[in-house]
């Protein structure tokens, strides 16, 4: 059963302290992988997949059955700034469309046999505008960790969390900027389609927000505390209690990757049961993954959110497990092995 935690400090250490991966099960998957009546690599990609997985799982012949997509939702008081296209009631629009089943983030976690959760956290009552003030104070931070961290299901075995806020993307590119450095303009991309003079006055809003925060930021947590969203924090909390409790997770798109990379600028290990579900269209995630060392399963000219790419990419990982632990190997298949 995952703890509650009371402040930051424990968070730290229950992320520092979790489970690697079981060496064992690698072991074992490794040798199974060597006996698959296939030529050697002949799978590419696929075999190194079904060998981490089962690495996390601990079973050298694993299955996907019990997947989770989780979609958190959170509004952003820097939008006052103008830095979006749409006005923050999209945000509860959208999250209705979730929880009726019409969005892209349905049908893609339908497909791959998910299970999907959709959370909100205050839409009334957005984050503060960061150019002035933390966006959360210590207690909201808190709590916002805390509900993505219950949200996960300890019976899943695999985690995607994906995102809703209106203005989120220049949280992100305001966290990219400050654990990373460059110039804002390195990392503020169109979002939702803002103009030109809408991406420069992301880029002017990015810099107010780091030069405000960025020197006096203790680590990625505290970045995250200052520059993010209740929805960024909510995604790096279900991220982390997917550490402890040894479930993969496919992370999603520039957004979701912004979350993340504050827990791993945190501790270094703490994404080490993450994989990068895709690339998205966002102008700078691919900075950012290559910033987290994470080579994306698929690069599709998705800019969607939500979850959307790293669902697609279920299936890819179910297909590397199938192939792994369905295959017969030489022996049971009578075949000669050179």
């Amino acid at each position: 059963m995952l703890p509650d935690f009371h402040d930051l400090d424990l968070f730290r250490i229950q992320l520092s302290s979790a489970p690697g991966p079981d060496a064992g099960a690698v072991s074992l998957a490794t040798e199974r992988n060597g006996q698959l009546t296939k030529p050697p690599a002949a799978l590419g990609r696929l075999e190194d997949l079904a060998i981490w997985y089962a690495g996390w799982r601990g079973d050298a012949k694993p299955r996907i059955a019990s997947p989770q997509v989780i979609v958190f939702a959170g509004n952003h008081g820097v939008t006052a700034q103008g830095v979006s296209a749409f006005p923050a009631e999209v945000t509860e629009q959208m999250v209705l469309n979730f929880q009726h089943g019409g969005a892209a983030i349905n049908q893609l976690a339908e497909q791959a046999g998910a299970r999907m959760d959709v959370i909100s956290l205050h839409l009334d009552r957005p984050t503060a505008d960061f150019t002035k003030a933390p966006a959360m104070s210590a207690p909201e931070f808190l709590e916002a960790l805390q509900t993505g961290w219950n949200a996960v299901d300890p019976e899943a075995d695999l985690l995607v969390v994906g995102e809703m806020g209106i203005g989120n993307t220049t949280s992100a590119a305001a966290i990219c900027t400050a654990l990373y450095g460059g110039d804002a303009s390195d990392w503020v991309g169109r979002g939702t389609g803002v103009d030109d003079a809408g991406l420069a006055n992301k880029a002017r809003v990015v810099r107010e927000g780091v030069a405000l925060h960025a020197s006096s930021a203790a680590d990625g947590l505290d970045i995250l505390a200052r520059l993010g969203g209740r929805e960024l924090a909510a995604m790096a909390g279900a991220i982390a209690a997917a550490r402890v409790l040894s479930i993969p997770v496919l992370l999603d798109g520039f957004i979701c990757c912004a979350a993340a990379a504050c827990l791993q600028k945190t501790s270094p290990g703490a994404l080490d049961h993450a994989l990068a579900g895709h690339q998205s269209a966002e102008q700078a995630h691919k900075a950012l993954l290559d910033q987290m060392g994470k080579e994306p399963l698929l690069s599709l000219g998705l800019r969607l959110g939500e979850g959307s790419g790293a669902a697609l990419a279920i299936n890819i990982l179910k297909s590397a497990l199938a192939c792994h632990s369905g295959m017969a190997t030489f022996a049971e298949a009578g075949v000669t092995d050179g």
